[in-house]
């Protein structure tokens, strides 16, 4: 079972309104889409995959001008916004798809792939997501895709979910090293724990032990880096 991830342009004449908006305007760098549902085709919406009901993450500021963009969108039914602390809001928003939604979608449901969420949708104007499936099927559905859309398989891989979570591709020695390291208050501020304190609980030398320290460190900044800027 195959992972991908794929960073997927669209023409600006075809991109969602709300994500062109991201795109045209500063101080915006990301909205992620965080969950959605569907309702049945031809219960309120008539065709394509219905109404789209969806809750985002959106990174940027102001708030005010993003609003009056929502007022305006055709697509857009209706919506609640959320503001936080630090210059991010979450957005509630029932609407319509748009034609290049609805083949996105199809692309992918008819292949019978699984879309992890957060699906991504940066200023770049590049939409970033993760699908789940046999190799296979994974490249018939890459293939599938409308031509509006332009393909950058950015990784691909044996799907493992721990690589998905911040820390997740820590080695054991790795993680016994950290857990080792906040026990001990090597974290702490102001520090009450030393790399020798680690090194005591592990076994092993406090070089080996500061080596295992730096390595964690990397892979978990890297991780942090990757999920708020890729």
């Amino acid at each position: 079972m195959k992972y991908v991830r794929l960073a997927l342009d669209q023409d600006p004449e075809v991109r969602h309104p709300m994500h062109q908006f991201v795109v045209a305007h500063d101080g915006y760098e990301v909205s992620r889409l965080l969950e959605v549902s569907y309702s049945q085709p031809g219960t309120d919406a008539g065709e394509g995959f219905g109404i789209q009901t969806a809750l985002f993450h959106v990174t940027g500021s102001p708030v005010e001008p993003y609003e009056a963009a929502l007022r305006e969108t055709e697509e857009v039914i209706e919506y609640e916004l959320s503001r936080r602390d630090d210059d991010s809001f979450y957005l509630y928003v029932r609407g319509e798809h748009t034609d290049a939604d609805d083949r996105l979608v199809e692309a992918f449901s008819r292949q019978g792939l699984v879309l992890m969420m957060p699906v991504e949708f940066h200023a770049d104007g590049t939409m970033r997501a993760t699908v789940i499936g046999p190799g296979e099927t994974v490249q018939r559905a890459v293939e599938a895709l409308p031509e509006a859309f332009t393909v950058d398989v950015r990784s691909v891989g044996e799907y493992d979910a721990r690589y998905f979570v911040t820390g997740g591709r820590l080695t054991d020695r790795q993680y016994e090293a950290v857990d080792a390291a906040v026990d001990c208050g090597y974290y702490e501020e102001p520090r009450s724990g030393s790399v020798a304190d680690v090194a005591e609980v592990l076994g092993c030398s406090p070089g080996t032990a500061a080596e295992h320290l730096r390595r964690a460190e990397a892979s978990v900044m890297a991780d942090v880096v990757s999920e708020r800027f890729s």
